[in-house]
């Protein structure tokens, strides 16, 4: 998916922008998806494809929405970050390249990951009863 700068600019509130497109950060527990604990799913603010389940989410106290693993193996890309004199694994939208935050290594089982998102990079769509 390829928009240029205006146009997300346009589709995006100021803050959603410098986190999805500028690669910034929320504050540590102000994002509303931290204490939310809704069956659905996570999707990606800027296009929209689904990052995470709810099955997945767990409270890991680090002040940002955290998963144990995305929603499928194709739904995020993980780079090299290199920055504010760090070396982190940046998680991406494979769809758009949407910044969503961070991965370490030191989540719950079974897959012993931690993917810590901002919540202004998602929407939650809640899961439709039966």
């Amino acid at each position: 998916m390829k928009k240029s700068d205006d146009e997300w600019q346009e589709s995006l509130d100021a803050d959603q922008y410098r986190v999805t497109r500028c690669g910034g950060t929320e504050h540590p527990y102000s994002g509303k998806y931290y204490h939310h604990d809704e069956d659905g799913t996570y999707n990606c603010i800027c296009c929209d494809a689904p990052l995470f389940s709810s099955t997945t989410k767990y409270d890991s106290g680090s002040g940002w929405p955290s998963y144990y693993q995305p929603y499928d193996e194709t739904t995020v890309t993980i780079n090299r970050d290199t920055s504010h004199n760090m070396v982190r694994e940046e998680v991406k939208c494979a769809n758009c390249d949407a910044h969503l935050g961070h991965v370490f290594q030191d989540g719950p089982p079974p897959t012993g990951l931690r993917y810590c998102i901002n919540s202004l990079s998602l929407d939650f769509i809640a899961k439709e009863d039966d």
